[in-house]
């Protein structure tokens, strides 16, 4: 799946220097991503189903997208998948 086709980023909310570095190597434009960091501060692992709760609250994430998500800890630990909403 190419990047054009994931209608809402939702990363990790550790950082939001973190969050701008990752749209910009993966060329992810900031209006496809949900970013809720400065409300919320750094959540750490509830960051990510907190962000799905507040996209799908405000109608930024409708049935049929493509979710991208993606965490991240400390050291080298990381994870992502592609979510199909319904």
């Amino acid at each position: 799946m190419s990047i054009d086709a994931v209608d809402l980023f939702i990363p990790h909310q550790a950082n939001l220097r973190i969050i701008d570095a990752g749209l910009e190597r993966l060329g992810i434009p900031r209006d496809r991503t949900m970013v809720t960091l400065d409300r919320f501060a750094n959540t750490a692992a509830a960051s990510i189903p907190i962000a799905l709760d507040e996209a799908a609250r405000s109608s930024r994430l409708r049935p049929g997208m493509n979710v991208l998500v993606t965490g991240f800890g400390a050291g080298l630990t990381w994870g992502s998948a592609v979510l199909r909403w319904s």
